[in-house]
C-alpha cells in the first residue's frame, strides 16, 4: 500500500506542537508494517538547517498561480529515518519565516496563500515524481484544502483522502475574497462548502471533501459532535458521523523510554522504578532549589492557556501550595497565568516555576516527579499523560476526550486520578485525594507506579487501526 503523510509540522524537521509528533511517529510505525510511506512538508529554511540532516534536490519542480502571481516550487529530500522518505516544498518567500505561523502579534497574513501552495504542491508532487498513492493522509487545517482541490483541480488523481483533525479549535480562517486568490470560484462558497460565518474555512472543506475524517482519540470524536467542543463545526461533522473515527494517538516508546533516555538523571525501568524514580526526584530537588524528598512532587508540563485547564488555577492555588506538596511548572502562554505562577512562586518555597520551552528539564519532570497534572478543558489526545506513565508518574487528570480513553481512576481498579465535573473545587480535591494516596497507601503507590510503566500506549496498536481504516477507503 502506497500512503502520502501530508503536514505542516514533523518532528524533529520544525515543530510546534503534538501534530509534529504524530507526523513523525506515525509514518514510523506505518513503515514498520510495510506501508510504502511518504512524508510532505513545508521546507522551513530556518528550523529544518542545522540539524544534521542532508537534502537532496529532486526534478520535481512546478508553477502555480495564486494572487495573480506564478509561485514556483521546488522539492528536496531527506530521510526521517532510513527508507522513509521527506520531501520538504521549498519556497523562500512563502516559509522563510522566524516561525512556522506568525508572530506573537498573529498570524502571518498571507497563510491562506501558504498553504494554499502547499496543498496545490501535493498534486504536483504526484504528477511530477510518478509515486500514486492509493490514500493522501492529511492533517489539520493547514491540509484541508487538499480535497477539494482533487475535485475542482486535480480531478485526474483518484487518490483517496483521509484528514485528521489533531485539534478542531484551530480552522484556518479567512475573508471570502481569498478564494479567487487561491484559484477557487465562488461555487464552493455555500453552506455545504466552505462557507462558515460568512468566511471560508480551510478545515471544514477537508471536513467536506475528505473520503473519511478521524480525531486522536474516541472520546474526541464523540464529543466535536456537541456544541460545547464542536467550536461552530458539530453540525457537519454529525451529518458526516458515518465518515468520522476516532483514533488514539500513540507515544514513540523509542523516543520516549526512561531505560534509555540521555537527559534524565539516572535511566531506569519498571524492575527497578521506586528507586530510580527516588534518584531522580532528589537530583530535581537539588536543581530547583526545592525542598522536602519525603513530600510527594507534582509536576506540569504544559502549553499555560484555558484549554489545557489553567483557568481552575487561581482560586484554589493558594490551597493547592498548602498542601503538603512540592509542584514544578515548566511552560509558556497567557501572560495571566505565566504572572500568576511566578507571583505565587514567590510566595511559596515549594513552587518552582520556568516560563519557557525546555525539553531537557521538561524529561527530568516526567521521570523525578510523583504525580503530573493535566486538568484540561478538552484534550483531543494528550501527550504528556502518556509520557508521564511511561516514566511511572501517576496522572492527575479531567475526565475528556483522549484523558478519559486513556486514564482509569485508581476507585475504579485503575491507576490515576481522574475528575469530571470541569470546576475548581472537582480539580483541588481530585488533587488533595492524590495526595492522602501517597501518604497513606505507599505500597499500592508503588504498585501503581509499576502498573503504568508497563502499559502499552506504542504506536503500534494505532497504527493498525490507521492501516485497517486505509483498507476500507480503497
Amino acid at each position: 500500500m502506497k500512503v502520502l503523510f501530508v503536514s505542516s509540522e514533523v518532528d524533529p524537521l520544525a515543530k510546534t506542537g503534538g501534530l509534529a509528533d504524530v507526523a513523525s511517529s506515525l509514518p514510523k510505525a506505518l513503515k514498520k508494517l510495510g506501508v510504502d510511506v511518504r512524508i510532505i512538508m513545508p521546507y522551513y529554511n530556518r528550523f529544518v538547517e542545522g540539524k544534521g540532516f542532508e537534502f537532496e534536490k529532486t526534478n520535481i519542480r512546478f508553477s502555480v498561480n495564486l494572487d495573480g502571481i506564478p509561485r514556483e516550487g521546488e522539492y528536496f529530500k531527506t530521510e526521517l529515518v532510513q527508507g522513509l522518505p521527506v520531501y520538504l516544498l521549498r519556497n523562500d518567500d512563502f516559509f522563510d519565516r522566524e516561525n512556522l505561523y506568525g508572530t506573537p502579534e498573529g498570524d502571518y497574513s498571507d497563510n491562506h496563500l501558504r498553504f494554499a501552495f502547499l496543498d496545490y504542491g501535493v498534486f504536483e508532487f504526484i504528477k511530477h515524481s510518478g509515486f500514486i498513492p492509493d490514500v493522501i493522509h492529511i492533517n489539520d487545517w493547514q491540509t484541508g484544502l487538499i480535497p477539494l482541490l482533487r475535485l475542482k483541480k486535480y480531478y485526474g488523481i483518484n487518490s483517496k483522502i483521509l484528514l485528521t483533525i489533531h485539534n478542531l479549535a484551530y480552522q484556518g480562517l479567512f475573508p471570502r475574497e481569498i478564494l479567487s486568490e487561491i484559484g477557487l470560484n465562488m461555487d464552493v462558497f455555500h453552506v455545504e462548502g466552505v462557507e462558515f460565518y460568512g468566511k471560508v474555512n480551510f478545515l471544514k472543506a477537508g471536513i467536506v471533501y475528505s473520503d473519511a475524517i478521524n480525531t486522536v482519540s474516541p472520546t474526541y470524536a464523540k464529543e466535536i459532535q456537541t456544541e460545547e467542543y464542536g467550536h461552530g463545526l458539530e453540525g457537519i461533522l454529525r451529518k458526516r458521523q458515518d465518515r468520522l473515527y476516532g483514533i488514539l494517538n500513540g507515544l514513540d516508546y523509542e523516543v520516549w523510554d526512561p531505560a534509555t533516555d540521555k537527559d534524565i538523571y539516572f535511566n531506569y525501568s519498571a524492575e527497578n522504578a521506586l528507586e530510580g524514580k527516588k534518584r531522580n526526584k532528589n537530583e530535581l530537588l537539588k536543581e530547583t532549589g526545592l525542598k522536602g524528598g519525603e513530600k510527594p512532587l507534582v509536576g506540569i508540563v504544559s502549553r499555560l492557556a484555558q484549554q489545557k485547564g489553567f483557568d481552575l488555577f487561581p482560586e484554589i492555588m493558594e490551597n493547592l501550595l498548602k498542601l503538603d506538596l512540592n509542584m514544578i511548572v515548566l511552560g509558556s502562554g497567557d501572560k495571566t497565568y505565566q504572572e500568576m505562577f511566578e507571583d505565587f512562586s514567590r510566595k511559596f518555597g515549594s513552587l518552582y516555576v520556568k516560563i519557557g520551552f525546555d525539553p531537557v528539564l521538561a524529561r527530568k519532570i516526567y521521570a523525578g516527579c510523583d504525580m503530573f497534572l493535566m486538568p484540561s478543558r478538552y484534550e483531543p489526545c494528550g501527550l504528556g499523560q502518556l509520557i508521564s506513565m511511561r516514566y511511572g508518574t501517576v496522572p492527575v487528570v479531567r475526565k475528556t476526550g483522549g484523558l478519559k480513553d486513556t486514564v482509569v481512576d485508581v476507585e475504579e481498579g485503575g491507576y490515576g486520578f481522574v475528575f469530571e465535573e470541569y470546576n475548581p473545587r472537582k480539580f483541588f480535591d481530585t488533587v488533595s485525594r492524590a495526595v492522602n494516596f501517597y501518604y497513606s497507601n505507599r505500597k499500592e503507590w508503588a504498585n501503581i507506579v509499576r502498573k503504568i510503566m508497563q502499559l502499552d500506549f506504542s504506536w503500534s496498536a494505532s497504527a493498525n487501526k490507521y492501516l485497517n481504516l486505509y483498507r476500507e477507503l480503497i
